[in-house]
This record gives structure tokens, sequence and C-alpha cells, in this order.
């Protein structure tokens, strides 16, 4: 048997397109947790069977918000290692790709020595020949480069942490009008909304002053002409007449000097990924995330090179015709491109090599057709750039014509273009062409008339994107694979909103947040300190510091930072009192509390909450949805008052929920909780937060899963539950995943009874139907029965939102814990879908 090789992409399209080259189109695809690309062929001189698979970004960092998912990959990994004697990491070739390779290495277990050998593949596109090219020149992993990683990860979440609980649980505890759920610090983050604060303030505190600047016109050749004051303005309107009547009384402009200059507007560098994010917001209207997640699937897609790239030198051994081939039948370039192959093409500009990857360059032809708007328009433009790369400059003339009267200056400039180089195929670059006549040294010219315009200083404006990255790339904040993410994040937390133009201006929250930070301590909120770490990282990724004792350093300074912060709060909570309400001001009255007995209000502005102001309790609601009291009814866990959560949209699901148990689930066991993840992994609102009745265990209450569960998903582990407010469109949906199914419509009422199915261990339904639309004999309305296995009620029920369908028994309600459904083996074979439910 032959030897075999495993190799592991970091995404299952980059994976399809490593096996497609290497098998030459021949192999075999098998499904997995993720697919898996069999075929032999050679290895090193030697025959091998290869294993293709790939994992889906980090392996554990993801572990924290989807452990389930990850846990699959991580066994997935295991069981294809088996055997296995190589292992070939193609993951993405940056710092975060370096680490995912360790990651990959021991869930795959070849970290032991035991002779398998691990192999590292270098490539920056998805071509035939990089994929070639990368497997003749495999390297060894690079173990410093994954540690920096690790460094920024560890310092990051440790930082973030314990800053973010700190401050959501201080001020949403307080104030009820702050609009975000959760009130996060990052080391990256925070800087980030500092720039955008600080302009803020500089617009604010800007004090406007008025200026007057001199324009004399004169009529020469047919042309009317407005000369320019070498003075520019004067801040004092009397100078400004004086000098006005100097230049009236003389009445005559001389010629002074005429010059004419050879200028050239160069040629752009390659284009590297900060570039491309600052051009995406500023001509194209993306934001930085969207830009990255359009550049990214079309280098999955084999259209461009790597996207995440600080280097905007092309290496020695690059092929510029070859890229130029692949363009060349393009319908909207292709005629420049074929003028470029003929006439020849001038070598780029030298750049900034980064050691990473090239600069990024279109690597197959693509029409608008094929890729759809958004990504067209990325596409478009990185191939104009590479085009612009290897085109001429762009050379002009600037002709100059100096006046003087009543010894003032004066000038007037013309520009005419020679040669519009790399302009033509990047028109939003050209030089704007100035025409004017023919002047002669000495000539003097009536003045026709003289005017003084009067405008006042202005302050700057708000920060576009592309400003604020290009802050953030001067000062070392974030690198090209986080800068898109620190810019999202201060969006979506609502500390600053995009207006016109794509300027961020800061909330009140952001504002609010920058000066307290200001007021206790400035470091946190200043880049500086930011730039020192990445500094010490990048020691770690060369090898020149040690990773533990850079982490260590780091994390004992913000602890000590931390600890003044937290003491020294106060100064920024004077600071949140003068823009927010208190919570005892805030939202309306809505339930009993189960113990006080009084009433609470609801706050509905994120985060969505709860407030007894008696016992000065929060207690966190779903993040989203309608919140109403439901019946008047109460828990009997807590006698805390029952709420009604309905979820938006026409299959958004409708579901009880006590408040306390909610945020303090009373059951061991409880593994998914609804609404977690919305916390962003960075702090979890509540204790506990996120158990609706849906998901309690209940065994007497009428509203838990044991009551109103029905039967196991036939998509997920989870349990259908009978919708409780859906009449006349009655329906079950799952407890953890979408999927619906819609019960007999129009049925005056259904609900669950205490009785099981023979059969299937599935709760019965009570269904009621309408006296009008009763499909009973005889007009009766009244029919009990098992929706798996009742005839009639199996065929009026409908499945949305299901992929997959295998034979299953039981309700799968479970004790509170996912996996304990209670449901038979079963088949697993496929059925048809509208036969499957009666066997699932």
């Amino acid at each position: 048997m032959a030897p075999k090789v495993l190799m592991v992409a970091e995404k299952p399209s980059i994976a399809l397109s490593i096996a497609s080259v290497l098998s030459g189109g021949r192999m075999e695809t098998r499904r997995g947790s993720t697919e898996v690309h069999e075929f032999d062929g050679m290895f090193l001189g030697f025959p091998v069977h290869y294993k293709v698979t790939s994992v889906i970004g980090h392996v554990f960092r993801q572990l924290l918000t989807c452990f389930w998912r990850k846990a699959h990959i991580c066994r997935h990994l295991s069981q294809e290692a088996r055997g296995c004697g190589h292992l070939v990491l193609w993951l993405d070739c940056d710092r975060e790709g370096e680490n995912i390779c360790f990651e990959v290495i021991e869930c795959t277990g070849f970290q032991s020595k035991d002779g398998k050998k691990v192999h590292r593949a270098r490539f920056s596109s998805v071509t035939e020949k990089d994929i070639v090219k990368a497997m003749d020149s495999l390297v060894e992993p690079n173990k410093n480069e994954a540690l920096a990683v690790d460094a920024r990860q560890e310092i990051d979440l440790k930082v973030g942490v314990s800053f973010t609980r700190f401050q959501t649980s201080y001020f949403n505890g307080k104030y009820g009008n702050l609009d975000s759920r959760v009130i996060s610090y990052g080391p990256c983050q925070t800087p980030t909304l500092g720039f955008c604060v600080q302009r803020h303030l500089q617009i604010t505190t800007f004090k406007p002053e008025k200026f007057w600047a001199l324009h004399p016109y004169i009529i020469h050749k047919g042309y009317e002409l407005k000369l320019d004051w070498e003075r520019h303005r004067l801040f004092d309107s009397d100078v400004t007449e004086m000098f006005r009547n100097f230049v009236k009384e003389d009445g005559v402009l001389k010629v002074i000097e005429v010059s004419e200059k050879q200028e050239s507007k160069g040629r752009p560098t390659g284009l590297n990924t900060v570039n491309l994010l600052k051009v995406a917001s500023s001509a194209l209207g993306f934001g930085p995330q969207l830009a990255m997640q359009l550049a990214e699937r079309l280098y999955t897609q084999g259209f461009i090179s790597y996207p995440r790239t600080e280097s905007t030198a092309y290496p020695s051994s690059f092929d510029y015709k070859g890229t130029l081939g692949a363009l060349v039948h393009n319908p909207v370039w292709g005629g420049y491109v074929q003028q470029l192959l003929s006439d020849g093409y001038p070598k780029p500009r030298s750049g900034t090599d980064a050691g990473d990857h090239p600069p990024i360059t279109p690597i197959r032809s693509a029409t608008e057709d094929m890729l759809g708007n958004d990504a067209w328009k990325v596409y478009q433009y990185i191939c104009q750039h590479f085009l612009g790369t290897l085109s001429p400059d762009c050379k002009y003339t600037r002709t100059k014509i100096e006046f003087e009267a009543g010894g003032e200056s004066f000038h007037c400039v013309g520009q005419h273009v020679m040669i519009k180089g790399f302009t033509s195929i990047m028109p939003w670059l050209a030089i704007n062409e100035i025409n004017i006549p023919q002047f002669t040294q000495g000539q003097k010219i009536d003045i026709s008339r003289i005017e003084i315009d009067e405008g006042s200083t202005r302050p700057p404006d708000y920060l576009t994107e592309s400003e604020l990255i290009s802050l953030m790339e001067k000062n070392g904040i974030g690198t090209d694979a986080s800068i898109s993410v620190h810019i999202n994040n201060i969006c979506e937390r609502n500390y600053v909103q995009v207006q016109a133009g794509r300027r961020l201006v800061p909330t009140a929250l952001g504002i609010s947040l920058i000066r307290g930070y200001q007021c206790i301590d400035p470091d946190l909120c200043l880049p500086d300190i930011r730039s020192f770490i990445e500094h010490q990282i990048a020691l770690v990724a060369k090898g020149q510091a040690d990773h533990s004792l850079v982490v260590e350093h780091v994390i004992e300074q913000f602890k000590r930072k931390f600890s003044y912060f937290v003491k020294q709060i106060e100064n920024m909570d004077a600071l949140f009192e003068a823009e927010f309400s208190p919570l005892s001001d805030s939202g309306r009255v809505l339930s009993k509390c189960g113990k006080c007995l009084r009433y609470m209000k609801h706050i509905s502005t994120q985060p969505s909450r709860l407030y007894c102001g008696a016992c000065e309790e929060i207690y966190y609601t779903p993040p989203k949805g309608t919140i109403k009291l439901y019946k008047e009814l109460t828990c009997p866990l807590d006698n805390f008052e029952l709420l009604l959560c309905s979820m938006p949209g026409p299959e958004g699901k409708s579901f009880a929920l006590c408040p306390y148990c909610y945020n303090n689930p009373p059951f061991e066991g409880i593994e998914k909780l609804f609404g977690a993840s919305n916390t962003s992994g960075a702090v979890k609102l509540g204790k506990g937060a996120g158990m609706p009745c849906f998901l309690c265990p209940h065994p007497t209450c009428q509203h838990s899963v044991i009551s109103q569960g029905v039967c196991a998903c036939p998509e997920c582990d989870g349990t259908l539950v009978l919708d409780p407010i859906s009449a006349p469109k009655w329906r079950l949906y799952c407890n953890m995943c979408n999927c619906l199914i819609s019960l007999p419509e129009g049925a005056h009422r259904i609900s669950t009874t205490k009785d099981r199915c023979p059969e299937c261990d599935s709760t019965i339904l009570e269904v009621d139907f309408n006296k009008k639309t009763t499909p009973l004999k005889d007009g009766a309305t009244l029919h009990i029965g098992c929706i798996l296995c009742d005839e009639l009620l199996l065929s009026l029920v409908e499945m949305k939102h299901v992929k997959s369908f295998y034979r299953r028994r039981g309700r799968g309600r479970g004790r509170g814990r996912r996996g304990h459904s209670g449901r038979g083996r079963g088949s697993k074979k496929q059925q048809d879908p509208k036969m499957s439910f009666r066997d699932f």
C-alpha cells in the first residue's frame, strides 16, 4: 500500500483548488466535517496516496464560540491523519496562517517524534503555477511567527475581557440609554476610536476666523483670467483694502516672469491591503470589513492573489508577462493590455518589501456578470492598479506666469498633458488640463476688475474611513489582517456612526468613553502603548524575544492600569451622568419582580433588560425581538412574571421566558443558551444568561420543554416545541436551530397532551379544527394524534429550513442537557422530502 500524505488548507475552496491541480482533476471526494479529496500521485520522488482537506480558520480560538463545530474539525483532522506519514500545511502565508499550522499539527498528532514529517507550503495564489511551485519548495512551519500570534491573542483577550466585563457591568447597571449591549475595551479598538473622538473635539472646539483674499482679473487673447495673490489671504479687511487700492491705482499688471517646467506624476507602486481598503472606502463606497470579505472571496475563487499583504514591491521573479497575458482577452481593458505587451512596459517603481506576500494582483480574467456588482468593483480596481504599475508615468508641462501691480505679486498657472501614461487606465488620477494664453516677459496688461473674496476658516471634517486607516497604519494600530475588524467593531458597538462620504462621527457613548479614559489614564486610548506591544510581538516573530516573557510583561502593566482604572471609575462616571439617563428614569413598567413583587421596568435600548428599582437588580432579555407580558403567568420556581419574546420576521420564533431563569438557569447541564453568542465572546451578560422556557426541563411547568416539546428536530440535537402564540398559523419550531414545522392552518386550538405515542414516543397533540374547514368526517372538530404516525396530521404538516432527513424517534426533549434526547438510533437512509417526516 502506498504511503499516505495528508494536506490541510485553510478553507474548503482552497483545498478543492489544490487537489484539482495536483490530481489533474482526477480525484474522489467524500464528505466529512469538511470535504476530503483523495487521489494518487508523486511526493518527494515516490508514489503516495494524497488526502486533501481543510479547516475553517482558527481551530482553537473559535472553540470558545462554536465548541461543537470545532470539536468536529479536531476529530476530523485526527481521523484523517491516521496512517499518514507526511503532513503538508497549505494555510494562508501570514502570521495568522502560521499559527493555524501549529493548531493543525496538534489536532493531527504530528507533533510527536515518531518519524512523521511536517511540511509548509508557501503560496500567494491558487493558480496551477503557484501550487506546483509551492509543492516543489516545501519548508518547515515557523514556530516564532505562530508564537507571536499567540502572544497578541492572549494579551488582547485578557486585557479586553477584563476591562469590558467591568465596564459593561458598571455602566449598563446604572444607565438606561447607552444603546450598546457591550461596553467594550480593546488595546487596538480603543485607540482607533480615540482618533475619531480627537477629530470630533478639534471640530467642536474650533473657532472660525474671517479672512480676505485679493483677486485681480485680466482679459488677454480671448481668455478672462482670475489671478491668485501670492499672500494667499489676510485676516485684516482694512489691510486687504489698502492693498486693493495700491493695485487699483496702478491699473496695470506687468508680466515679471514666464516659467515653463516639465513635470511628471509617478505611476503607483504595487497594491497592498491598506491601500486597497482606503480606495474601497473613499472611491468604491465599501467599508473596510466588506472590502476584505469581497477581496478574500475573489482570492479563494482564483481571480486575485492573496489580499493580505504589507508589501508594495514586486519580487524580482514576478511574472509580469504571464499576468498581463491572463488579462489580454478581457473585454474591458484587453486592448490596453495588448498595447502594453506590444509596445513594452517599464519596470515598476520600487516599493516596500515587507517580506510577506507580493502586492495584490489579478490572476485571471473576469467580467461583471461572473462576479456580481460589488466584487466586480474591487476586482476592476485591482486590475486597473496593476496595469497602472506597468504603465509609463504621466508627463505634463506646467506653465506659471507671475505678475506685479502696485507692489503686489500675483500669478496664474496652466497645465498641458503630453503623455497620459498610467492615467489612461486610472483616469481618476489624471492631470487636469488648464489652458492659458501666451505671455511675454515685460508685457503690460490692463486690469479689468479687482475683487476681494471674503471667507472664514473652517474646521477639519470628520475622519473618513480612509483617513482613519492611514492614521492606524502610521501609528502601528492593527495589522493588514485586523484593521478592518477594529473599524467594524467601533461601528457595531455604537461608538461611531458612518455618515455621508463614509465619515466616522462619534456617538455620545464613544465620546464619553474616550474622555473618561483621558481623565483616568490617557495611555488606555493613545496609540503609543499598542505600538510598543506590536514592537515586542515583532521581536517574538523574529525569535529575538521570549513569547511568555513578553506576555507576562504586558499583562503585568495592564493589571496595574486596570486596578487604577477601577479605583478611579467615578471620574468616568461623572461624564456618563451628563450624557445618559439613570435606569430609574428609563424604560416602561412591564412585569412584577418575583422577589419584592414590585413592578420592574423594561429598557428596550441595547442591551435589552429589566430593572427592579426596589431590589436594584438587572435582568437581561433577548437582544432581538419584541418583549411583552405573557398573560400575567408566573414561573413556578421563582414567582417572576413570564414574558413573551416575539422575534422579527414572518418566521420568527415566539417563546416564553422567566427573567430570573433566563439570567440564572436553575438546572445543571443547560449547555445551549439562547442568544449567548450575542455577547461577542467578550463578556457574558448575566449569570448564565440565555435560558428561555423552551430550554427549561422543569417537569410540571406548562411552558417548559417537557410540556411543550413534541419530538426530536430532524436537523440537530434540539427539540421541536409548540409556538404558544402562532395561531391561526400553528407551528412547531426547534429550540436550537431554525427548523420550522407548519401545523394544520386555521385550527381553532392546538395543544400538547401528557400522553406519548406508543410507536415513536413523541407527544400526542390535541387539535381542535375550525368548524367550517375541519377535515374530519360528519363535521367533527376534535382530533388527537401524533404528527409522525397519524395519517391525517402527517398530511397537514409542512417542513421548512430542513436540509437533511433522517429516521428519528422520540421527542428529543432531554432533561436539560443536549444529547439526552430519548431518540432511537433509527436509519440514516435519505428520504424524499415530502415523505420523510413520517419516518424521522
